[in-house]
């Protein structure tokens, strides 16, 4: 039977990682995750979680930890957001291309400088290149269960999982989830199966230094082939991956009777002649601007993208074809161009024939709000034809900005002000 708690998802997230029989977790605060590894804490001091937890001096030895234990055969996790996560950068791409299958909550935060600990996409974001499958949530129960099936699809395809959800909005905010019985737990998710242990009786070498051209002078390295050709296995394994997120999902929905639409949730688009593409708890708030313009007799649904990566490009495409309009939401801004999901939307659709016309916004960036009041507005001026794609993306608009001078004149002048005093 499932037990009900008030949990943040925080907490959910702990709580899920404790259920998945974790064997070690490596652990360095960061706002808004420290209390993931906390809430771990206390369920190894307590006993109720059989873990080596291991505090760590920052976010790269966090990352590295994982990579070491993975290795030996054991299932890992750890956490982190915005600058600790970018700190992570080098060794999020070992962790791809060695295959382990590491989990790792990302507490979406905006990156510094100027300072924030305010939620938006640009860590995970910025992190999308590395070779990650990477999920986001909605709601804390969202989060518990995507953790589980996280390790259940790491473990499958060995490639690690980014499970991504908002801080402050989701990981700070309690809200009612259901844990599970350990015993059902154990049904969907066994013990890791490694593809290589360390024993001594049976030595290895890992991490062997690959050329340009397959090797030829060690047994079975000509077998993997060289560096472009292993590279080459991941993005195929990669893009494979979409099809194992849809069926972990299914068989989570079957085991536990909640699922989340594989790698999108639709919401009301059967009829919409506007439908909002957007992710994490941007999309929530649409669900509720798409109620809202339904009771004005504007016909407008909701796609809230789950999977970042692999892109699902076949999803995308459907959904273009199916509706005359989409407005695409971003929390995040890839620098000097337009927001990442706007523009992998675009490339998605290249080639298809009449796809629905795109408009894209950028909103909520450093935790400001988005409300679906101010969603709904933005929504109807599309849906009136009052809202024009600009002639170049860089200039993509952005929802609810204070309008200012420019920063450089406003740091000019405030050297100026120091400069008298």
């Amino acid at each position: 039977m499932s037990n009900k708690r008030l949990l943040t998802g925080n907490h959910a997230a702990a709580y899920a990682v404790k259920d998945c029989r974790v064997q070690v977790v490596a652990a360095y605060p960061i706002t808004p995750q420290s209390p993931v590894t906390e809430r771990i804490s206390e369920f190894v001091a307590s006993g109720e979680m059989a873990a080596r937890y291991v505090c760590v001096e920052s976010e790269h030895s966090a990352i590295t930890v994982c990579i070491a234990a993975a290795s030996t055969g054991v299932r890992t996790f750890t956490a982190s957001s915005a600058n600790g996560l970018c700190l992570m950068h080098e060794q999020l791409h070992w962790t791809a291309g060695a295959r382990l299958p590491v989990v790792l909550a990302c507490v979406n935060r905006g990156v510094a400088a100027p300072w924030t600990v305010w939620t938006d996409h640009q860590d995970s974001m910025s992190q999308r290149d590395t070779g990650w499958i990477q999920i986001h949530t909605e709601d804390n129960q969202e989060i518990y269960d995507t953790v589980i099936q996280a390790y259940r699809l790491a473990e499958r395809v060995f490639i690690p999982v980014m499970v991504c959800y908002d801080g402050y909005v989701l990981s700070h905010t309690a809200m009612p989830v259901l844990t599970e019985e350990q015993e059902k737990i154990d049904a969907f998710l066994p013990p890791l199966e490694p593809l290589v242990t360390l024993d001594p009786d049976h030595p290895v070498n890992i991490g062997l230094v690959t050329m340009p051209d397959p090797r030829t002078d060690h047994p079975g390295i000509e077998e993997l082939g060289g560096y472009m050709e292993i590279r080459h296995r991941l993005q195929q394994d990669l893009a494979a991956a979409e099809a194992d997120v849809v069926e972990i999902d299914a068989a989570f929905g079957e085991a536990f009777g909640r699922s989340y639409g594989g790698v999108m949730k639709e919401y009301r688009t059967d009829d919409a002649d506007l439908v909002i593409l957007a992710m994490g708890t941007v999309a929530s708030e649409s669900r509720v601007a798409a109620d809202m313009l339904r009771d004005k007799g504007l016909r407008v649904g909701v796609a809230s993208l789950r999977l970042y990566r692999p892109f699902p490009v076949e999803t995308i495409r459907r959904l273009a074809t199916s509706h005359e309009r989409i407005m695409v939401i971003d929390r995040a801004l890839s620098y000097g161009y337009e927001g990442p999901l706007a523009g992998d939307t675009k490339a998605a659709l290249y080639g298809v024939s009449n796809p629905a016309a795109l408009c894209c916004f950028i909103a909520g960036i450093g935790g400001r709000e988005i409300s679906a009041e101010m969603i709904a507005e933005v929504a109807e001026e599309v849906l009136a034809g009052r809202v024009e794609s600009p002639a170049m993306p860089q200039h993509v608009p952005w929802i609810n900005l204070h309008e200012a001078r420019s920063t450089l004149e406003q740091m000019a002048e405030a050297s100026e002000v120091v400069g008298k005093a």
